[in-house]
């Protein structure tokens, strides 16, 4: 049996950890509420804010903390043009030809990420990424407290825009009739364009996070993908605090599956979890939307 130390430490980890993922994934908890698209792509956007945060942030010196903001806008700004040629076109076609239009992106990004960085593994590389934080008996990485601290923030600060501004408002209105919402004078294109270029800035904060934590390689996104989808089916679609609880919740039980199973089912308990609550409550643990 590991000690109370090991079990507390762990647990702790996982707690923390799971606020990074709760951030990860509700770019994709968003986009499919709003839009109904299924971004298989979401993982590669995730693994591109973290070379951007490895190459960008490193070279200006920096702090991938500090620099989070940054690489989120840089990633909307690549991520609108995706959005205009890409999905716009395909509005009100159903979901499949969105959703295999992204699945081509995904396997794109994956081989440009190879083609200009290689296979090799990397992580971002701060002094505060490895060090420890002891509280009594428990101790975690500071990167971990520094990232649940971000995510918990930058979830509160989305769930202000979507129910705080005149942009929350007509994305409400696009997510409860996007016809209706036409009819009012709601812009909807504009409003899927912001709200996919939204989805993509999330991904790529957490995927700095995410960086800065573990190690990773062009085709790292394809994990991140599958708890993502786990975290948002967990919490409801596009339901944005139901994906912070999500989130916290996947972290957790990742972390007693490893000290249960091993290391090695981390992700394999979180999957298991995914077909569980899609078999058994699909709407998630909230019936809301995005407020």
């Amino acid at each position: 049996m590991p000690s109370f130390d090991v079990v507390g430490s762990s647990l702790v980890s996982g707690i923390l950890l799971g606020g990074v993922l709760s951030l990860t994934a509700l770019g994709l908890s968003i986009a499919l509420g709003v839009m109904g698209l299924v971004n298989l792509a979401h993982g590669e956007l995730l693994v591109g804010g973290a070379y951007l945060a490895y190459f960008i942030l490193r070279h200006a010196g920096i702090d991938p903390a500090i620099g989070l903001l940054l690489v989120g806008a840089v990633m909307a700004i690549i991520a609108m043009p995706f959005q205009r040629l890409l999905i716009a076109p395909l509005s009100g076609k159903g979901m499949e030809a969105p959703m295999m239009t992204m699945f081509g992106v995904s396997i794109i990004l994956q081989n440009l990420y190879l083609l200009a960085f290689t296979a090799d593994t990397r992580t971002i590389e701060t002094p505060y990424a490895a060090s420890p934080l002891a509280v009594g008996p428990i101790t975690v990485p500071k990167i971990y407290l520094i990232g649940f601290c971000i995510s918990v923030v930058l979830v509160w600060l989305v769930h202000l825009l979507v129910t705080r501004t005149a942009f929350g408002r007509e994305l409400r209105a696009s997510t409860a009739d996007a016809t209706a919402a036409a009819v009012m004078g709601v812009d909807v294109r504009r409003v899927h364009a912001l709200t996919f270029s939204l989805g993509a800035a999330c991904a790529a904060m957490g995927g700095v996070l995410l960086g800065t934590a573990f190690t990773f390689t062009p085709s790292s996104g394809a994990t991140y993908l599958l708890i993502s989808f786990a975290v948002v089916v967990l919490g409801g679609v596009g339901n944005i605090f139901g994906t912070l609880v999500a989130g916290i919740a996947m972290g957790l039980l990742q972390s007693v599956g490893a000290l249960v199973l091993g290391d090695g089912y981390r992700d394999f308990v979180g999957l298991v979890l995914f077909l569980l609550v899609l078999a058994l409550r699909p709407q998630g643990i909230s019936m809301k939307g995005a407020r």
